[in-house]
């Protein structure tokens, strides 16, 4: 099978570039063909035949160029016009997009309908019912659902997306403007990592019924193993320190909770609400093997997200080392824990309440350490790319087929 993978970035960036990079590894192990279609960056280690990408858009530029970004970033004329040059030169079974917008757009839908090539979208956030992509407020630091039926006002009027009023209008635009054409109808699969994303696609709008199904994201279990190390007596946090992320709320808990050492792996804008608290301390940014060193001698992984997190990796790779994980009873993240099984969820987004999940889970030392048996059975149940893969290829053939 010949599958064109498609997404705004072209090499290792974040979890929706690397979710599609050692997929389209795999799937080529397996036999297929497959090839890449994106935005052009010096960066970029795949790509395609034809050697055709989008303009290179870097929002951060001073040059003249950046004024014509509000244009491009709506609907891409260039990029329709080059992915059916790529599908003309390539011929796919099966187009296979993940995140487009702004520097692709969803025109690239059309341009993949106009050659009549079924369309996969795996949805790694809730962009297409969301302009800002989060369903979150940043500037009421909370939970936000008000742009779910269409309207999209709020955004402009909160200056949802980087606090700026011009980006919001032209997020809030972009976003009525698909709305309008229905051009998400075109899709003929949407992939949701969680069962969480899948519902809130299908209660904002009627187009998505029929066309979704949910895949839990899969890790390489290889590469998080239990080897049997003894914890050391601190919780770890590892991510963005962002306030969506739950950094705020962190802090406070740590505060409560003087006789625990929390570590924290990560850096962000908001590092500065975490400093200066004596039983915090920090590890920096890490990745590769000094990351899973960090989370699998922990005693706890803690991952306090105020925000709808759509199916954390980090969750999944705690597990799989034995690590339990204290998390919100909301969002993705619910999906991932079973209640005082492998984990425990908290039920309301406070310091307090927190800080007495954290002690129900570390205070009695036998029921940590069942805990931990527990997360280690439950790998079992973690996708490995195999087995992701697997379905994912039956999906693509029933599309074919179709």
């Amino acid at each position: 099978m010949k599958i064109l993978m498609v997404n705004k970035f072209l090499y290792s960036r974040g979890g929706c570039e690397n979710y599609m990079l050692y997929l389209a590894e795999h799937l080529k192990k397996m036999g297929h063909e497959v090839e890449f279609f994106g935005m052009y960056d010096e960066n970029n280690t795949v790509g395609n035949s034809a050697g055709l990408y989008t303009m290179n858009m870097d929002f951060h530029s001073k040059g003249l160029k950046r004024f014509l970004y509000p244009f491009k970033i709506i609907y891409s004329f260039e990029a329709k016009k080059k992915i059916m040059q790529v599908i003309d030169a390539f011929k796919p079974d099966i187009v296979h997009m993940n995140n487009i917008n702004f520097q692709l757009t969803p025109s690239v839908i059309y341009g993949a309908k106009k050659r009549g090539i079924p369309v996969v979208q795996t949805v790694h956030d809730y962009q297409m019912i969301c302009p800002n992509h989060l369903l979150y407020n940043f500037n009421k630091n909370e939970i936000c659902e008000k742009c779910l039926k269409g309207s999209y006002v709020s955004c402009i009027k909160n200056k949802c997306i980087h606090n700026s009023r011009v980006k919001s209008i032209i997020g809030a635009l972009e976003a009525r403007l698909y709305s309008v054409l229905g051009t998400y109808k075109k899709v003929d699969l949407y992939i949701s990592p969680s069962y969480f994303l899948e519902e809130k696609l299908l209660s904002a709008k009627e187009l998505y019924k029929g066309k979704t199904k949910t895949i839990h994201n899969f890790i390489n279990k290889k590469k998080f193993t239990f080897e049997n190390v003894s914890s050391n007596n601190y919780i770890a946090f590892a991510g963005r320190l962002s306030k969506e992320k739950g950094v705020e709320l962190l802090a406070e808990v740590a505060k409560l909770l003087p006789e625990y050492t929390f570590m924290v792996a990560g850096d962000g804008p908001d590092k500065n609400l975490i400093e200066n608290i004596e039983n915090v301390k920090f590890e920096g940014f890490l990745g590769g093997e000094k990351l899973i060193e960090f989370m699998s001698k922990a005693k706890l992984l803690v991952v306090p997200s105020i925000w709808y997190e759509n199916c954390p990796l980090s969750i999944l790779e705690a597990q799989c080392m034995g690590v339990p994980v204290v998390t919100m009873n909301n969002g993705g993240m619910a999906e991932l824990i079973k209640d005082g099984v492998t984990g425990i969820l908290v039920d309301e987004p406070t310091p307090s309440e927190m800080a007495k999940c954290i002690r129900r889970a570390l205070e009695n030392e036998e029921y940590c350490n069942t805990l931990k048996e527990n997360c280690l059975k439950e790998k079992e149940n973690i996708f490995s790319v195999e087995a992701y893969a697997d379905i994912l290829i039956k999906e693509y053939e029933k599309l074919v087929a179709r």
